[in-house]
């Protein structure tokens, strides 16, 4: 009987906030249980990110310079980032409509020779408006040599204004959540216990793809509980 080798995927992410751990925690449970070999490389900044930024000021500040894809720099990687791997996820946040600056710095850093001829899948977190996050950085990777197949992306499911309103407010070290008007439409920062399900069933499903050597980019991650259409909401908020 011949042995087939198990799958080994390579994640390499960037959590302010805990948003993005949040969903790989699951994702990476998922592709576990298809018998998938999962390393995780955080990226660590060189001068640790506060977060909350602590004022409004401190929190317009920083959306002028991720706007602008402001690099943060970063500790070097790890030599686990040096084996072979049959797939590498790249997941980190939204920052201003751009990649963060952690990953900017990586792929400037370290782009041509991590990334070159490696397939690459993205995992966004975000607020809502992901597509301009998704189209730079997905110009940077291939002008690194990747292949991206595929993304999965996770936006708040709290309808709008509420969900720019409320971000900006936590970000900026209030509890909009706990306001008695906000709170009637902001609820909850970030993502939803059915979203971190579905990022479990994202794995699961990418996981036993891989293993039986189906093409990834047929794989739909497009999911309503993984992009928020302005609060089509699939369950109630917990």
């Amino acid at each position: 009987m011949e042995i087939t080798a198990a799958k080994k995927i390579l994640i390499i992410c960037y959590s302010l906030s805990g948003q993005t751990s949040n969903l790989l925690a699951r994702l990476t449970s998922g592709l576990e249980s298809a018998g998938v070999t999962v390393i995780i490389e955080r990226l660590r900044p060189l001068k640790p990110l506060r977060f909350p930024f602590g004022s409004i000021r401190a929190t317009v500040r920083m959306m002028l310079l991720t706007f602008f894809r402001k690099r943060i720099s970063i500790a070097p990687l790890s030599d686990k980032c040096k084996g072979r791997y049959d797939l590498i996820i790249l997941a980190g946040p939204t920052w201003s409509y751009q990649p963060s600056g952690p990953v900017l710095s990586l792929i400037d850093r370290d782009g041509s020779t991590l990334l070159a001829n490696r397939p690459v899948i993205t995992l966004i977190s975000c607020r809502g408006y992901w597509r301009m996050h998704w189209l730079g950085l997905r110009a940077l990777l291939q002008k690194n040599g990747a292949t991206v197949v595929n993304r999965i992306v996770f936006t708040h499911p709290s309808r709008e204004p509420w969900r720019t309103l409320g971000v900006f407010l936590k970000l900026a070290g209030r509890s909009p959540e706990r306001s008695r008007f906000i709170g009637r439409y902001y609820p909850r920062y970030g993502h939803e216990k059915n979203q971190l399900d579905e990022a479990d069933r994202f794995g699961a499903m990418l996981g036993q793809a891989l293993t039986r050597g189906k093409d990834l980019a047929a794989l739909n991650f497009q999911t309503p509980l993984a992009i928020s259409r302005g609060g089509n909401r699939q369950s109630p908020r917990c």
